[in-house]
């Protein structure tokens, strides 16, 4: 659920939504970490001016802790276009 909000919102506002990649991995018994795969051209459009855009990323998100009791993390990975 986490992962289909984050790929669909990625898609929405980089420039190569074809390149978008969300993986989840779990990192404790109830912390997980959220990893956005990104055409390297999109990295600052993920980022935001000062980190805003996926500092609100990660405050939606932190919203599910309330619903299945999960902490997460979110990154964000870039790809060259060749890989």
């Amino acid at each position: 659920m986490v992962e289909d909000f984050v790929r669909e919102f990625a898609k929405l506002i980089v420039s190569h939504p074809e390149s978008i990649v969300v993986e989840r991995n779990r990192l404790g018994e109830n912390f997980d970490e959220i990893v956005i795969i990104a055409h390297k051209e999109d990295a600052g459009k993920l980022i935001g001016r000062e980190g805003r855009t996926i500092n609100a990323l990660k405050t939606l998100i932190g919203g599910c802790k309330a619903k299945d009791g999960i902490s997460y993390r979110v990154n964000v990975r870039t790809v060259d276009e060749a890989s």
